[in-house]
């Protein structure tokens, strides 16, 4: 052989040996980070976890759950955008968590709030204009997307208080009703 392609076969090899564990661990640390368990192991975020669990984004008819990465994050097919807002939140989060100082709910709720898109809402909710039971539904969701200009809307406008809000039970959107009958 010649020394060209043992070189070449060598970087290879060693390309392999250090990337794989290296790729394998950076994407377990994102799994393992990615779960509403790991993000409640800080206290400041505990409330905001234990008020998901009481949601219609947990409890609902589909089974379907929305993970806090569902909301807080890019959709993950964007990787880039993903890892690099997911990475550069986990660290603005360690360091408030350390230096910052008293944790105000309120404040980091709004800014929350300020920062979702519609975008965020439409990865999971992307049937909103057909909703046959509910015509007044279907227009509003219309007149988000696609807006006059000048009136142009976000879904947290009108949902604003559907996940982070103190709950006695747990709300099922399909029993809505009968917590109202119940005085809930």
């Amino acid at each position: 052989m010649k020394k060209k392609h043992i070189i070449g076969i060598t970087l290879i090899a060693a390309g392999i040996v250090i990337g794989f564990p290296l790729f394998s661990m950076t994407y377990y640390t994102m799994v393992r980070t990615s779960t509403p368990g790991f993000c409640a192991s800080c206290h400041e975020i505990e409330f905001a976890y234990n008020t998901w669990k009481t949601s219609t984004h947990v409890n609902n008819a589909q089974g379907f759950v929305a993970d806090c990465m569902d909301c807080h994050l890019p959709a993950p097919h964007d990787t880039i955008n993903f890892f690099y807002s997911k990475t550069f939140h986990g660290i603005k989060d360690v360091f408030v968590h350390f230096l910052g100082g008293p944790y105000d709910r309120e404040k980091n709720r709004q800014a929350a709030y300020d920062a979702f898109t519609n975008q965020q809402c439409q990865k999971c909710h992307r049937n909103i204009l057909y909703i046959p039971e509910k015509r007044g539904a279907m227009l509003a969701h219309r007149s988000v997307i696609y807006p006059r200009e000048g009136f142009e809307k976000r879904c947290v406008d009108c949902h604003r208080n559907l996940v982070h809000v103190e709950r006695d039970v747990y709300e099922y959107k399909q029993f809505k009703t009968a917590y109202k009958g119940l005085g809930l």
